[in-house]
């Protein structure tokens, strides 16, 4: 330890600096909320940049017709790797990041409720991620899909040991996000400030709190599944092998039922992101809170019972496949809701367009767009014409990266001035929002074309059929202008933690609990939690003269 130097906040004891090992042993050591946070967005950001150099060797894949760049057997095992890294390797560490880091801010906390199962839960993701890209050197990396069908993940299809690292590798990474969820229920229904009732905390920590009561509803049904895989393979228990017994059937099940709330799982705490954003940006209070807050429970209540539409071509019968047609129409219901209460913030206010602020408008059209196809897959004679086409990649990639993701861009511009006290340069900024998305735009929106002209997805190539090559190279253009972007994002963030403008503590005249504390709060965030009286306890402190925000405009 070289010198003594004082904390960055008040009244503190100082504090050492430490050497380069001495900082290194400190973050894996950590059980301080924000260091795991930090670790969870940077382990997220480098699978995205991972899964997205799968996606753009898919695509190059794909550009033309009759191609061989790629063999079938190594397309097959990077496109299960993209997205099984996308959903669990990118999505969730990100959630988990965001989560870590501001729900402790947000509700007055100087910690969460559990720090040593935070840094476990940390380290069984990393772990579990680790141990499934290690089966790129074990023999071969999965090649089932994402989605792992039976009997294709059964020995005699996939007799290679890449199944087995994708059920042991998501097995041990699912537990790490039910440790997670667990610790942020009770943080938050137990470490709230001093007068914050349940129904004052920001709309991004009633997401996260609703989210981990999905990840305890919804990932038992998936690691029970990855475990009953493996008792297949290994100990010939035949759970899912139609020939001995078991069912085919059973595995899609069980994945769906984690499958679907899964998708909720990703995006409703972006949509707590948006809602953080669009009340900052409109200088309005979020329009009816309760009504936000409500349909949130509504969707994760529904999400549970819509999970045939991914099966309705299996042949459960029109009774089963006409319920779950009406429920997948009922949960469009409390979703639309919320993108109405975002119109209505948005409606009269004195908007700021910010990059933030722009990704939330994006997303509005974006996954507006893709709740409108995917209402299309709830009619059943629709979904059997549609079903394994690209027609449905094309959905789930608005629902997916149009929404979620962009969701995670918009809580990355807009919390990297308290994570890093920094503003992430917003030239470079400008120029990813755009690239981003017109590439994305580019890259899925005419996939829906393709799929309703009748291209399959899941396919290595495709023979040379009228308008399906001139498609899928614009397809793959728009691929690598979004991998563009994805370099000039991580050009910004190292360029603004070099050189970047000093943010300030509050950069966007914030109104909730993580503005109130010092950009990067040492490892007590708050030396005096403040009595909170309302949903806005920042604007309260900074404007006790003018409780009324919706009179005040900049």
């Amino acid at each position: 330890m070289d010198e003594i130097m004082p904390s960055s906040f008040a009244g503190a004891t100082p504090v050492r600096v430490l050497n380069r090992d001495q900082k290194l042993l400190q973050w894996i050591s950590s059980v301080d909320h924000k260091q795991i946070g930090t670790m969870y967005l940077l382990l997220s950001i480098l699978f995205l940049v991972i899964g997205g150099g799968e996606a753009l060797l898919m695509r190059t894949q794909l550009a033309i017709p009759n191609n061989h760049f790629l063999s079938p057997e190594a397309y097959n095992q990077i496109f299960t790797m993209h997205g099984t890294t996308m959903v669990f390797l990118v999505a969730m560490p990100a959630i988990f990041g965001f989560g870590n880091y501001m729900v402790p801010l947000m509700i007055g906390a100087n910690d969460m409720a559990f720090p040593r199962l935070n840094a476990f839960s940390f380290w069984m993701t990393l772990f579990g991620g680790g141990l499934l890209y290690f089966s790129f050197l074990a023999g071969g990396a999965p090649d089932a899909g994402w989605f792992n069908y039976a009997p294709l993940n059964e020995y005699n299809y996939s007799s290679r040991p890449g199944v087995d690292y994708f059920a042991i590798g998501l097995l041990i990474a699912g537990i790490g996000s039910v440790g997670g969820a667990i610790n942020f229920i009770v943080t938050i229904l137990y470490y709230r400030a001093k007068g914050m009732k349940l129904n004052q905390v920001p709309l991004f920590v009633w997401m996260i709190f609703v989210d981990s009561f999905l990840i305890l509803a919804a990932f038992p049904c998936l690691n029970a599944a990855l475990a009953m895989i493996e008792m297949d393979r290994q100990f010939h228990a035949h759970f899912f092998n139609s020939a001995s017994g078991g069912s085919a059937l059973l595995w899609q099940h069980l994945f769906w039922l984690f499958g679907h709330p899964e998708v909720y799982v990703a995006m409703l705490p972006s949509f707590g992101i948006f809602s953080e954003v669009f009340q900052t940006f409109s200088r309005k209070p979020i329009f009816s809170y309760a009504i936000i807050a409500s349909s949130s429970v509504a969707i994760a209540l529904l999400s549970f019972g819509v999970w045939v539409h991914h099966m309705f071509a299996v042949g459960l019968g029109n009774t089963v496949n006409g319920f779950f047609g009406a429920a997948s129409m009922l949960i469009a219901i409390p979703t639309g809701i919320k993108v109405f209460s975002w119109m209505a913030t948005m409606y009269g206010g004195s908007i700021r367009f910010s990059i933030p602020m722009m990704f939330a408008i994006a997303f509005l059209i974006q996954f507006t767009f893709g709740g409108l196809t995917g209402v299309l897959f709830a009619i059943v004679p629709i979904d059997w014409q549609l079903t394994d086409t690209y027609f449905v990649v094309a959905h789930f990639h608005y629902m997916f990266v149009g929404g979620a993701v962009f969701g995670l861009f918009a809580g990355l511009f807009y919390w990297f001035p308290k994570i890093t006290g920094k503003m992430l340069d917003q030239k470079l900024g400008t120029w990813f929002f755009w690239l981003f998305t017109i590439g994305f735009n580019t890259t899925f929106l005419i996939q829906h074309v393709l799929g309703l002209i009748g291209m399959p997805r899941r396919v290595w190539t495709y023979p040379d059929l009228p308008g399906y090559g001139v498609m899928n190279f614009i397809s793959t253009l728009g691929a690598f202008m979004m991998g563009t972007a994805a370099l000039i994002l991580i050009v910004a963030i190292l360029k603004s933690l070099r050189s970047g403008v000093v943010a300030g503590k509050d950069p966007w005249d914030g109104v909730t609990l993580e503005w109130y504390c010092d950009p990067q709060p040492g490892r007590k965030n708050f030396d005096k939690i403040p009595l909170v009286r309302s949903r806005r306890p920042f604007w309260d402190l900074k404007h006790p003269e003018n409780p009324d925000w919706k009179n005040a405009r900049s």
